[in-house]
């Protein structure tokens, strides 16, 4: 190989690996600024535990929401719509959903959507030091998401599971998130799943958004309005 060929190469290479660096200084900006935005590293981290209280629009009806986490143990959601009564429980070893509209006894979560679903058990949210927990975080450059300019940012949580953030680029706040879920029984087809955040307001010093939402039809669709949040509540183990 020439001479010329061998430098062009290198420059090329180089040229390469600068791109990477760039990006990834360039991820890394954006996510420390959304932390920072939400109330900082250390307030985020120190949270242990969260419960929420609210209420759901889904199907036309008003159904009562209650969530409850705790740091890397639990996510679990409540709800009660009229006599019925029901819930999704995550751990890190198991999953279930009790939904009385379709079936009389709880149903386990499978493999697929599990892994999925675990991300929610992370209260500071899965971007925070995503190094550390083993994720990769990548800039897929900017969209426009309902009138606002967004960062966009694919996170791999596992093999073939990743979660894409739209962070607002001018306050810095997560207003959407998407990633692919399979159906309870995990038989069905893997389809995306738009969440929408929005009404952040501060809680302790930290900024929770107060309406999450997710377009679309059928039992997943609808908004949940939070009319109270508190930190590190003491949670029964039995939950």
């Amino acid at each position: 190989m020439e001479i010329k060929n061998i430098v062009l190469l290198v420059i090329f290479v180089l040229g390469l690996v600068y791109m990477q660096l760039i990006q990834a200084q360039t991820v890394d900006e954006i996510i420390n600024k959304y932390a920072e935005a939400r109330g900082g590293k250390n307030k985020l981290n120190s949270i242990t535990s969260v419960y929420m209280e609210g209420s759901r629009q889904m199907m036309g009806n008003k159904v009562a929401i209650k969530v409850t986490k705790v740091q890397g143990k639990l996510y679990r959601n409540d709800f009660e719509f009229g006599a019925n009564k029901g819930y999704t429980i995550v751990t890190p070893s198991a999953g279930w959903s009790f939904i009385p509209m379709r079936s009389q006894k709880a149903e386990v979560i499978a493999e697929g959507r599990l892994k999925t679903m675990q991300a929610d058990m992370d209260i500071a949210d899965p971007l925070i030091e995503y190094k550390a927990k083993g994720y990769k975080a990548e800039l897929a450059g900017k969209e426009n998401i309902d009138g606002k300019d967004a960062y966009k940012i694919k996170l791999i949580v596992s093999a073939g599971k990743e979660i894409t953030y739209f962070v607002d680029t001018e306050n810095y706040l997560v207003i959407q998130t998407r990633q692919m879920r399979t159906g309870m029984g995990g038989n069905e087809e893997e389809r995306e799943v738009i969440t929408n955040y929005a009404d952040y307001k501060p809680v302790d010093g930290i900024m929770f958004p107060h309406t999450v939402s997710n377009p679309g039809e059928g039992l997943v669709a609808g908004a949940i309005t939070f009319d109270k949040i508190e930190l590190n509540k003491p949670i029964e183990e039995s939950e």
